[in-house]
């Protein structure tokens, strides 16, 4: 069986391909991952998932590489990490009360294939006082995660509704999809 390689480093990432209980390696994949002047929320995802999986493939010839990718959507804006408290609470700010689109691409490169993916979640934030916010980011700390929200922990209380077909995407990495994708690379997860 060939290497199975996810280009990422993220922790939230890692723990959602462990699901699939296939022994899997991680590698930093070295991406610029500044958005292209007007590049919509979607394309930069899809981008660079696969910039992602490509550059690991390189050096790794032969594996299969799994690159994902996810960019928040607030009304064809890109919210990415906020990197410490004060952004976090101005995003949740300008969140509140409004639908968020996640846009979340995993791609999938091996020999003979290079292929993506995108799963869209739609989350409807709901109305939240600057007390709530404080009182979440206080708890939760969610810095690292494109919205500012965990929703696999307390930032599912800061939720009216999550729409997917593909529900682990919102967490960053869309199993069902990525299941497809390892498929047409030849490894069946339930082998």
């Amino acid at each position: 069986m060939p290497a199975l390689i996810l280009a990422s480093t993220s922790r939230y990432r890692q723990e959602l391909l462990s699901r699939l209980r296939l022994p899997f390696e991680t590698v930093a994949p070295e991406v610029d991952e500044t958005a292209l002047p007007g590049e919509a929320p979607a394309a930069l995802a899809e981008r660079l998932a696969l910039a992602k999986a490509r550059v690991v493939a390189a050096a790794h010839p032969g594996a299969i590489v799994i690159g994902s990718d996810q960019v928040a959507d607030l009304g064809g804006a890109a919210i990415g990490k906020p990197g410490g408290h004060e952004r976090a609470a101005e995003q949740l700010r300008q969140m509140s009360g409004r639908e968020v689109v996640f846009q979340t691409a995993v791609a999938v490169v091996a020999p003979g294939l290079a292929a993506i993916e995108r799963a869209e979640v739609r989350v409807r934030v709901r109305e939240l006082s600057d007390a709530a916010i404080e009182a979440y980011l206080r708890a939760d700390q969610p810095y690292d995660c494109a919205g500012s929200a965990k929703v696999e922990s307390l930032g599912i209380a800061l939720l009216e509704a999550v729409e997917s077909d593909d529900p682990t995407a919102l967490i960053g990495l869309p199993l069902i999809r990525t299941c497809a994708l390892l498929r047409r690379a030849g490894l069946e997860p339930l082998a």
